[in-house]
């Protein structure tokens, strides 16, 4: 794996990104607790929809996909948003946000193992050395949680399906043989997620129907703006132009985040491991992220 240096515009999406994905997950938490997990994602993805498509229209971005590569896009849209998002809103029903946002964040561990195993990645030491200290951080800063998290498996397993999926999906929209722009493939994922979901709703849910109070419209419509106009299409258009690793574990101050602000906001302690989780956390991602030195001739 070649280390690399970011541009301003990638530091400025991953900070950007790393703020609206960890203050996320609060939002998640208070949005399913008033209203069903699946329909509460799916109001999010339809009010965002019609925005991400007039992103697309003013950058005078094509909507056009080839024919040929519908099969392919479904694949991506599988793995990278419906099985995510699905799964992952699930366990924030059965988790609290901070347990739910750890387990989604052993995404690059996954990651890596299907860059090595499906794509024939070779890393260096260097990103051995992330993937393991990535690795050890997640495991401090659930530390805490494991008797908790032990008596709800159902809610674990949920997290760490989603992560694994997810981890899959960025491998595949790096390697994606679609040559289209990102937004446009964004758009189009969220068109098919959105249909499915609501789908899904409809058959397990419209029991539950009922009128959302605020707070799930607030959640709702930070989600709608937040995660489906500008995350999404933020991270997906990151895992296509950095290697692999190097988008992965550069998110990884998300479970961080949601842990400080945790504490911050709901005057959770914080022990010597989450410090030190943070210690990890910037190795992993200084170790692929550093530029290497180059030789002198």
């Amino acid at each position: 794996m070649t280390c690399m240096t970011l541009s301003r515009q990638q530091i400025t999406l991953l900070v950007t990104l790393t703020l609206v994905w960890g203050f996320n997950w609060p939002m998640l938490k208070l949005g399913v607790s008033y209203f069903p997990p699946l329909s509460f994602r799916s109001l999010s993805m339809w009010m965002g929809l019609p925005f991400l498509a007039l992103v697309l229209y003013v950058k005078k971005i094509p909507f056009k996909i080839p024919q040929s590569d519908w099969r392919e896009l479904f694949i991506l849209a599988a793995t990278n948003m419906l099985i995510w998002h699905v799964l992952i809103i699930l366990a924030v029903q059965n988790l609290s946000s901070g347990r739910a946002a750890i387990l989604g964040y052993t995404m690059p561990i996954f990651s890596a193992l299907f860059g090595v195993a499906a794509y024939g990645a070779v890393l260096k030491w260097r990103g051995w050395l992330g993937l393991a200290a990535a690795l050890l951080g997640v495991v401090l800063l659930l530390w805490h949680e494991f008797s908790t998290i032990a008596g709800k498996p159902l809610g674990v397993a949920l997290g760490l399906v989603a992560a694994a999926f997810w981890g899959l999906g960025t491998q595949q929209i790096r390697h994606t043989r679609i040559q289209v722009p990102t937004l446009t493939i964004v758009f189009w994922m969220t068109c098919m997620s959105t249909l499915l979901m609501s789908c899904l709703a409809f058959v397990f849910e419209r029991d539950d129907w009922g009128p959302p109070p605020a707070v799930t419209w607030a959640s709702v419509v930070y989600n709608a703006f937040g995660v489906f106009v500008f995350a999404q299409a933020a991270w997906l258009s990151l895992a296509r132009n950095l290697p692999p690793l190097a988008s992965t574990l550069s998110v990884m101050f998300i479970p961080v985040l949601g842990v400080f602000s945790g504490a911050y906001f709901l005057n959770e302690v914080l022990h010597w491991q989450d410090w030190a989780a943070i210690v990890l956390i910037v190795v992993a991602i200084a170790s692929v992220l550093w530029p290497s030195r180059t030789p002198q001739p």
